[in-house]
């Protein structure tokens, strides 16, 4: 007999960091409720028999009506009452008076709504989950001199592991031994590997460079930075303040105050010698006027005419939520790199020692560096081609991980370094990355190296300042010199650099504004996710960023972010005017009903033209003049 156990899977198994759209039970159902209601639509447009056509909406009904329907029960019991379950009663109301086209719609449009909400909150856990997979699931330990492969969950503070090129590092700790350059943007979001030598820190998860490194374990695996990434991003987004539309904040009050009078109008009469069939054709009537669809529409076209609009400009708004909370950002805070920067390095300038040509040094600069997979050299050797200089070929070729490399180039022995031991103040103040080039061990000059600014960055921090009440504020993980540059050529005077991704939350939270969050790596999502509304770019975006994130500027446009804060005031001026128009109607038509006799096919029309007006007002919102006028 075998005996069964109930086992949680390990990092070592494959985890589904993607769920399709149609592995979730919501969408199926979704799926099937539309599907049958196109098919019982088909059917009565066509001629065909009655209880085909209602046969085919009845399990439209079921499949798309089951869900909400049973949430809006398991809320009764919590003596509450929600616009979805209102709209179940409306629905098999309608269906009662013979309007089953319509009801089946609602429930078409409401099971559709749902699927794709549990489709954002999948996509985003997914993500979380594969954030995981950016530590490595090894690393090799060094005891009592022997080498051996273990998980790195078993890892304990104080053991040494061994980090050769090219492998992500196990563990967050301080390197003992060795030198080299780490990548380590996904952590600090610095654009340039970061030299690397003995007592200094590494986390796990950067990629090692060409250097041979080994490190002292200072934090166990669940205490790492990379861990508490994952842990802030979901807590960030279980925390946010609930956020809905403007009509699900009254939907409680709504909701109760027309069963209520939908009671009311039924039995009233009664009591007063009315026939059932009177009564309840009354009341019926009374539910389908009264009922919250006019004025749930008039909420929904203006904020998807705004959601498409942006999307035809390089802009991907997740729902009509966030489309609605983009209107109330009252602060903006910006990542630096591949945010405000390109994010890749670019020499800015050639410094040549006095005697020196400016594009000799570049090329002989290029030469040396032509052989090496550093940013840097491949800044420098793109900097030669723009330029169109003959790149000469090198010998003797050398790397120093942390200093810098030399060859003999052209008969000269060539190294491109760091700047220890030479002045290069100039260089150093105007936030750039500086290396010396000397040729026979004398400087022939220098080079500055940066992250070159968007150029529409200037120009989109001004409007950002001008839609919004406070500054902007400049959020990085890059140096303080750096960060100060950047800040004062794009216009911003609030700068917090050398943050981690805690400290990135920390700043975001203080303010207790609707803060609007603009990022692009991974350290930057458990920001996006704690801002008021978070906004990745596209491009250059981690996969956890872009779930994460509300807002996707997929053209990594940065000016289209005002744009698009500027169409969703609107959008939020016109669901104002739609549901003016709405209560309008239905106050009318409710009136009529209770005072004289509304014919139910009046009321239906009436009810159906106030949702067409609103709708087509909302509908303004897909021109090209909305966008810019925005």
């Amino acid at each position: 007999m075998t005996a069964v156990t109930d086992r949680t899977p390990t990092r070592t198994e494959p985890v589904p960091t993607r769920r399709g759209l149609l592995a979730l039970p919501e969408a199926r159902w979704a799926a099937a409720s539309l599907v049958a209601f196109l098919l019982g639509l088909a059917v009565q447009l066509l001629g065909g028999p009655t209880w085909l056509h209602w046969a085919l909406y009845l399990v439209c009904y079921a499949t798309g009506g089951w869900e909400p329907a049973w949430a809006g029960l398991q809320a009764l019991r919590e003596k509450t009452l929600d616009v979805d379950l209102l709209m179940i009663v409306a629905a098999l109301g309608a269906a009662a008076i013979g309007q089953i086209t319509d009801g089946a719609l609602l429930i078409v449009i409401f099971a559709t709504s749902g699927a794709l909400e549990a489709f954002a909150t999948a996509r985003t856990e997914d993500s979380v989950r594969s954030l995981l997979d950016l530590a490595p699931e090894t690393a090799v330990r060094v005891r009592d001199g022997v080498e051996e492969t273990v998980n790195t969950a078993e890892l304990q503070v104080g053991d040494v592991i061994v980090v050769r090129p090219g492998e992500r590092i196990g563990a967050d700790g301080e390197v003992v031994e060795g030198a080299s350059d780490v990548d380590q943007a996904t952590i600090t979001g610095e654009p340039l590997p970061a030299a690397k030598q003995v007592g200094d820190e590494v986390f796990a998860g950067t990629l090692n460079g060409t250097g041979a490194l080994r490190v002292r374990v200072t934090r166990d695996a669940s205490e790492s930075v990379i861990a508490r990434i994952v842990a802030l991003v979901a807590e960030a987004s279980e925390t946010k303040a609930p956020t809905q539309l403007f009509i699900e904040k009254v939907e409680q009050r709504y909701s109760v105050g027309v069963v209520l009078a939908t009671l009311a109008v039924f039995t009233v009469p009664l009591l007063f010698g009315d026939d059932l069939e009177s009564a309840l054709l009354r009341a019926m009537t009374f539910m389908i006027v009264a009922s919250p669809c006019a004025v749930v529409l008039a909420t929904m076209p203006p904020l998807l005419s705004a959601i498409a609009n942006a999307g035809r400009h390089g802009v991907l708004v997740k729902s009509a939520v966030v489309m609605e909370r983009l209107g109330e950002t009252e602060r903006v805070a910006l990542d630096k790199t591949g945010t405000l920067t390109e994010g890749t390095p670019r020499v800015v300038r050639v410094a040549p020692v006095a005697g020196q040509d400016a594009d000799e040094v570049l090329a002989l600069a290029a030469g040396a560096e032509h052989l090496s997979e550093h940013p840097l050299a491949r800044a420098v050797v793109a900097a030669a081609r723009e330029k169109e200089l003959v790149i000469p070929n090198a010998e003797d070729f050398r790397a120093v991980p942390g200093h810098g490399v030399s060859a003999t180039v052209g008969g000269k022995k060539v190294t491109v370094t760091s700047p220890r031991g030479f002045e290069s103040a100039e260089l150093e103040d105007a936030g750039h990355t500086t290396v010396v080039v000397t040729a026979d061990d004398v400087v022939v000059g220098t080079l500055g190296i940066a992250d070159r600014l968007r150029p529409d960055a200037a120009g989109a921090v001004s409007s950002l300042r001008e839609l919004t009440s406070a500054e902007p504020v400049l959020l990085t993980g890059d140096n303080k010199r750096t960060a100060a540059q950047v800040a004062a050529e794009v216009g911003i005077s609030d700068v917090r650099a050398d943050l981690l991704p805690e400290d990135k939350v920390a700043a975001v939270r203080e303010s207790g504004q609707p803060t609007m969050v603009i990022g692009d790596g991974v350290n930057d999502a458990p920001a996006l996710a704690a801002a008021h509304c978070g906004v990745a770019m596209g491009r250059a975006g981690s996969d956890l960023t872009l779930q994460t994130a509300d807002v996707v500027v997929v053209r990594d446009e940065l000016a289209a972010v005002p744009k698009v804060v500027g169409l969703s005031r609107r959008a939020r001026r016109l669901v104002q005017q739609n549901l003016v128009i709405a209560g309008a109607f239905i106050t009318v038509l409710v009136v009529w009903d209770l005072v004289g006799h509304l014919p139910l096919p009046l009321g239906v029309a009436g009810h159906e033209g106030s949702t067409i007006i609103v709708g087509l007002n909302g509908l303004r919102l897909l021109g090209e003049r909305a966008w810019r006028r925005s």
